[in-house]
């Protein structure tokens, strides 16, 4: 028996009103048993709203049609990025890169430590190798088509967005402050970090998530040229991040969710600042 909306996952609950097959991805909790989205979306029967039973994701985001519309703007806008430096400007990378501070002969000083904070974000979204490009979007479409809908559009954004600026800030904390760094592996291995999580909180089959999380670190070691600090700051912040959003007490979500997020925040500021008192 198959998931009426996930045809390919496999469940052996059905909506205790309809009896569709459902997911536990899809399946609300009801007063007796589990309800899939389009019961609850049309009523309890109850007396409530239908609104006030809309169909929630295990983070407490909503369950939207599309799963992957976040992941899609991600990709949307690290394809105009690299089609950018590949097309128009490739000036575009030594101006968005990751740098702690350097000097440039067309640009003068440039780094995190002259001012430029905006790197530690625009790095996050920036390629200039095809295959580097073509890499990290696979890693995005297919981590973020399971972790997207799992959270919800506005965890799943905070996720990424915090998970690149702490990829960065590791970046800037930890490699040679002329050493540039760019890509979206921060990111990607933030969604790493919390797929682990999803599926410890599932209860799912955990060998098969491991051993990708082993391969993953075996090549973000053994290849040359790689950011490491990136990759481990990415999957470190995605996990402990992923962490807060599903284990939140239903009663004070929103307050430990937030909270999370604005810690990370000021975990990463502090490391950034730490990191340009030292250098300047």
């Amino acid at each position: 028996m198959h998931c009426y909306r996930h045809p390919d996952v496999e469940t052996g609950i059905r909506c205790a009103r309809c009896e569709k097959p459902i997911c536990p991805q899809c399946m609300v909790s009801a007063a007796v048993g589990f309800q899939c989205p389009d019961c609850v979306r049309g009523g309890s029967g109850t007396g409530h709203a239908p609104h006030a039973n809309t169909p929630r994701t295990v983070a407490g985001g909503r369950v939207a049609a599309d799963g992957r519309l976040v992941t899609k703007i991600l990709i949307g806008i690290n394809l105009a990025l690299f089609i950018a430096v590949r097309a128009a400007d490739p000036r575009l990378v030594d101006q968005l890169d990751m740098i702690g501070l350097a000097y440039s002969d067309e640009l003068g000083i440039v780094g995190v430590a002259d001012g430029e904070w905006y790197r530690l974000i625009t790095s996050a979204f920036l390629h200039q190798e095809a295959a580097h490009f073509l890499f990290n979007m696979l890693g995005l479409w297919v981590i973020g088509g399971i972790v997207e809908p799992e959270l919800g559009r506005i965890r799943y954004t905070a996720l990424c967005l915090l998970s690149g600026l702490s990829g960065s800030a590791v970046v800037y904390l930890l490699s040679p402050e002329n050493q540039g760094a760019l890509g979206a592996s921060g990111i990607v291995f933030g969604l790493i970090g919390a797929w682990v999580v999803l599926a410890r909180r599932h209860r799912y089959d955990m060998r098969p998530v491991l051993i990708f999380v082993a391969i993953s670190l075996v090549f973000t070691f053994a290849r040359p040229g790689v950011s490491w600090q990136a990759h481990i700051g990415g999957l470190v912040a995605g996990a402990l991040l992923t962490y807060a959003f599903v284990h939140a007490p239903r009663a004070r979500r929103a307050l430990v969710q937030y909270g999370a997020c604005g810690l990370l925040l000021a975990i990463d500021l502090g490391i950034v600042l730490a990191r340009s008192a030292a250098l300047t």
